[in-house]
């Protein structure tokens, strides 16, 4: 060690004279500086062991004692147990075995005992430090082969300097899992060259490092094929299972709580019933192409006989976002980690910026190989698409009654009903940009100060539409192609330009009812309100008006 017995003690009297004073400790020295590393600047620490009954702090207290700092932990001998049989039971699934109980377990067993020195060598019998290098070995291996497999993958996909670092990755685990059977188990990967020298194989220690320089410069396919090839073979040669080159053992599956919902071109997947992904062109026609349960290979094959240029990359998205995930045939799902890293899994990305964020026919997009996360939760968004649809439902309602209104000569009707399409018209245009609960009609044109500035020209026509009365023919008709004219600067703004003419005909209605029902669909399955009660009865009959001639 790089510090004597007596620098040891020394220190520990220092520290423990600045702790509340209680029950005799065992003590021990953990981490590197026990392990035989360290250096200058590593911490010094110490672990209390004690019989105390209640659950002692997992977090340390920080000293700063002569120059260094220390840390200083206390457990039970109850925890402890509890940490070795946890440990125990995890090993059977190591992937799930947790680092942060593995590392507790580790520095421990590979302590340097200071004081009661029989209760130290009490707990330390409670896990032979063979069994734990088995352990740990099977936690590293399981981790080398994801990465590897992971890294197979990406290369298949065109991602090749993302699938050099995972190749890396594995190849460091791929040595960790080695070192640990050979009684190396310290988990920090920063003290491998000092681990490879003690465990006195210099061919295996001469090959890592050849490999790991040997890492290809970026945008080299080839090479990176030739670096994951040579890893695996040595991977293979130090005793390594499951990471073979064949590529058809990769397959692509589903997600469970992934769900897809297509609202004319646009192609929405909702990510456990809280997130809502909007497709561009291109990435959802990549996304339609998919067949669960098939090779890699094969369902890039597929999506490229789409016409969509280089799919490979909008694959990878759908992987790195959770939207699919990579099964390894008799292995599980590929899940890549790193150690002292973020724990893995599906990333989120940015809200997407795009605005407005809603139309009727779909979210919008960034272009068409956008894979766009909606910044609006699932459920607002479900409740935002089903109001902007209905009120231009309720906007070609009052239009209709005001024509009529006209042709009558019901002047108060026509200004009460024209006021109705405006508000109408603000509450699609509000649920485009996601607002939702709306305001309240009364309130909606002072609250357009909530939308971009480009929005204010509508604000203006608002409130002169609002004032506007009548009080004869030429006055109504002059009313009715001022309201049509807003109503067309709304929509297109709102992205509802597209909306069918309601009650035109009969082709426009099942059209309206079409539109609605792609809607109401995404919004029952996700428990959103629905905007009226009758939508209900729109569900039931699927999309279809409840009474029909069969």
């Amino acid at each position: 060690m790089i510090l004597t017995e007596d620098q040891l003690q020394g220190l520990l009297d220092k520290s423990l004279a600045e702790l509340p004073r209680g029950a005799g400790w065992a003590v021990v020295l953990e981490g590197s500086i026990a392990e035989g590393f360290g250096n200058p600047s590593s911490d010094i620490d110490f672990l209390l062991i004690g019989r105390a009954e209640e659950d002692l702090p997992t977090m340390p207290s920080l000293l700063f004692v002569d120059g260094r700092r220390v840390e200083i932990r206390t457990r039970s001998v109850r925890q402890i147990a509890e940490q070795f049989r946890a440990l125990q039971e995890g090993a059977k699934r190591p992937g799930r075995l947790s680092e942060d109980l593995l590392n507790r377990c580790q520095r421990l067993l590979h302590s340097h005992p200071l004081r009661g020195h029989g209760l130290v060598d009490e707990v330390k019998a409670m896990l032979p430090v063979e069994r734990f290098a088995r352990i740990a070995a099977d936690w590293w291996a399981h981790r080398a082969r994801q990465s590897l497999r992971h890294a197979r993958a990406l290369l298949c996909l065109g991602e090749t300097d993302e699938a050099v670092d995972w190749s890396r990755a594995g190849l460091v685990q791929t040595i960790k899992s080695w070192a640990a059977g050979q009684g190396e188990t310290y988990l920090e990967p920063k003290w491998l060259s000092m681990q490879l020298d003690r465990a006195d194989r210099p061919d295996v220690r001469d090959r890592y490092w050849e490999l790991e320089a040997a890492a290809p410069a970026p945008g080299d396919a080839d090479a990176a094929r030739a670096h994951l090839t040579a890893c695996l073979a040595f991977a293979e040669d130090l005793g390594l299972t499951g990471v073979s080159w064949r590529p058809d053992r990769l397959t692509v599956g589903r997600v469970a709580g992934v769900t897809t919902w297509q609202t004319g071109e646009r192609v929405h997947i909702i990510r456990g019933r809280r997130e809502v992904f909007a497709l561009g062109d291109h990435a959802g026609t990549v996304w339609r192409s998919l067949v669960p349960g098939r090779p890699l290979t094969e369902v890039l094959a597929a999506a490229e006989h789409t016409g969509v240029a280089d799919p490979g990359p909008l694959l990878a998205a759908f992987l790195r976002y959770g939207l699919i995930r990579l099964a390894w045939k008799g292995g599980g799902t590929v899940t890549p980690s790193l150690p002292l890293a973020a724990p893995p899994g599906p990333i989120t990305p940015p809200p997407s910026t795009a605005q407005p964020l809603l139309s009727v026919r779909g979210a919008a997009v960034s272009g068409p190989d956008g894979i766009d996360l909606v910044p609006l939760p699932a459920h607002r968004f479900a409740a935002a698409t089903m109001a902007l649809v209905w009120s231009n439902v309720v906007v070609e309602n009052a239009i209709e009654d005001l024509t009529g209104a006209l042709q009558r000569g019901q002047w108060r009707v026509a200004e009460l009903t024209a006021r109705r399409a405006v508000h109408a018209a603000l509450r699609g245009l509000f649920s485009a940009y996601g607002v939702n609960p709306l305001p309240a009609d009364s309130d909606l044109v002072r609250r357009i100060d909530l939308l971009p500035p480009a929005t204010r020209p509508i604000r203006e026509r608002a409130e002169e539409l609002l004032r506007r009365t009548v009080d004869s023919a030429e006055r109504g008709d002059g009313l009715l192609a001022d309201l049509r004219s807003y109503v067309e600067l709304v929509r297109g703004t709102a992205g509802a330009d597209a909306f069918p003419s309601s009650f035109d005909s009969a082709d426009t209605w099942r059209a309206t009812l079409e539109l609605g029902y792609d809607w109401l669909r995404i919004g029952a399955y996700l428990d959103a309100e629905l905007p009226l009660e009758e939508a209900r009865d729109l569900l039931a009959s699927n999309g279809a008006q409840p009474h029909q001639a069969v």
